[in-house]
């Protein structure tokens, strides 16, 4: 995986804000694999009255890892990044039902496979002081046409 140094600010790579934006950096990136951290935040819309996380946002956290991925290959060919859809979780696990304010965690996605159609299939898993938390497969589609696509899942 190559260096952080190559990478833009998070803000730059994903299109989501704040505070929907739960990634601080990406660490990690090659062709099939990406890694980013994120450490939650006391106060944040999420928080329990510990200021933790609920461990089931940890899906979202490898959502946007697996889309900064799909941001930074994108990226290296020269194309402005795409939204795309959540569709599924596989085998979701998880050790804990909260993670720590203040702790980071590091998620990692490998990729299953990708078509040329959009869909693609991801192996995550979420990581806090070097033993993993939580890990699931998710299934993802980035159409060619966001807006068509999402007025036709409403229709």
């Amino acid at each position: 995986m190559s260096s952080t140094a190559r990478f833009p600010p998070i803000e730059d790579i994903l299109p989501h804000r704040d505070p929907m934006l739960l990634l601080d950096r990406v660490l990690g990136f090659d062709t099939t694999t990406a890694s980013a951290q994120y450490t939650p935040r006391r106060g944040a819309w999420y928080a329990d009255t510990e200021g933790n996380m609920p461990a089931w946002i940890g899906v979202e956290l490898m959502a946007q890892t697996v889309a900064a991925h799909n941001s930074l290959l994108r990226r290296d060919q020269g194309l402005p990044p795409k939204q795309g859809a959540l569709l599924g979780t596989r085998r979701l696990t998880c050790t804990r039902s909260s993670f720590a304010a203040d702790q980071a965690l590091v998620t990692h996605t490998q990729v299953i496979y990708r078509e040329a159609s959009g869909m693609g299939a991801y192996e995550c898993s979420i990581e806090m002081d070097g033993a993993s938390v939580a890990s699931a497969t998710l299934i993802v589609f980035e159409p060619d046409d966001f807006s068509t696509f999402v007025q036709a899942s409403l229709s």
